[in-house]
């Protein structure tokens, strides 16, 4: 197999996974790890990355497009020295089903109180809690992406009253919907904020002080909880632990952060109203990732256009 027809694989996923999933995929293309330093990438034309090494565009200088390993670019953004070639996204129904199983569980938990049970069983204190039900809660989501929108209709099965915002208006059945303009109104209508935000110049550190201040205060949970699951860089966390701290905010969940993995003196893991996963909430499927990789590299080399490209004018 001629090593212009190969794939690079530079992914900050576990090393066996990936193994595994090379196994099945790519049965008539050489696989190069980018993380061998002996190898030769020099005639590789496509490339599947997530948080790839600084070198990569220097090692591999003939790619032709680039395939990110989730649904977020900005890792491939930011890189130095990006060629301007393609940029696709992976988009698939793994991806968005995970994504919305966790955004739903972490609305169910805090509507049910979990960390407020979860408390009282450390204490072996036994003591129902009033709670509303979800009719009387309204889920604002913030990001209306494949990912977004999915998460909004399964909140809405399960009875939320859900709320949705984009930078640009977006149409979606049985939600009600803002845009840009409309932010401060879809805020002080929000019980539970969730963030799928992509990390672009506009939305880095957008959530801060003044926005959890805009929630709504005394709605059914008595204060607004957060839920974040798009980027870490789209919060400020010294802004976040202020607000659960001064009760701006009564709980949060999240999973991405400024820094990755969070550090362990962070008053965040010790906080009882506040849910913390190691960046899990929708965690790649390498094996729907390669195919993804495969079906696109087949509509490239036969002439059709490539799907979810990125727009680098936006960021996503």
């Amino acid at each position: 197999m001629a090593a212009a027809n190969a794939v690079v694989v530079d992914l900050k996923f576990e090393r066996r996974e990936v193994d595994r999933a090379v196994g099945e995929a790519f049965r008539d293309r050489m696989v190069l790890h980018a993380s061998d330093r002996e190898c030769d990438l020099s005639d590789a034309r496509y490339a599947v990355v997530w948080k790839p090494g600084p070198d990569l565009f220097r090692r591999a200088p003939k790619l032709e497009v680039l395939f990110s390993g989730g649904a977020g670019v900005d890792h491939v953004l930011s890189l130095p020295d990006l060629p301007d070639i393609p940029i696709v996204r992976f988009v698939d129904p793994s991806l968005t089903t995970r994504m919305s199983e966790w955004v739903v569980l972490q609305c169910l938990s805090h509507l049910r109180q979990v960390p407020a049970y979860l408390r009282q069983q450390r204490d072996r204190v036994w003591r129902e809690l009033p709670q509303p039900e979800a009719r009387e809660v309204t889920v604002g989501i913030m990001g209306l992406g494949v990912l977004g929108q999915d998460s909004a209709t399964k909140l809405r099965m399960m009875g939320f009253n859900v709320l949705g915002w984009s930078r640009r208006k977006k149409m979606l059945a049985g939600v009600e919907t803002y845009d840009a303009e409309g932010l401060d109104k879809f805020l002080s209508r929000t019980d539970v904020l969730v963030g799928l935000l992509p990390l672009t110049d506009g939305t880095r550190g957008i959530f801060n002080n003044a926005l959890f201040a805009r929630l709504r205060q005394g709605g059914a949970l008595g204060k607004p909880v957060f839920i974040n699951a798009g980027r870490g860089g789209s919060q400020v966390e010294a802004d976040l632990r202020e607000a659960l701290r001064t009760g701006i905010l009564g709980g949060a969940s999240l999973d991405v952060f400024e820094q990755e993995p969070l550090p362990a003196g962070d008053p965040l893991w010790g906080m009882d109203n506040v849910i913390v996963t190691p960046h899990a909430a929708s965690a790649t499927d390498v094996r729907a990732l390669f195919r993804h990789v495969e079906r696109q590299i087949g509509r490239y080399e036969a002439g059709d256009s490539l799907e979810n490209l990125v727009d680098r004018t936006t960021g996503y």
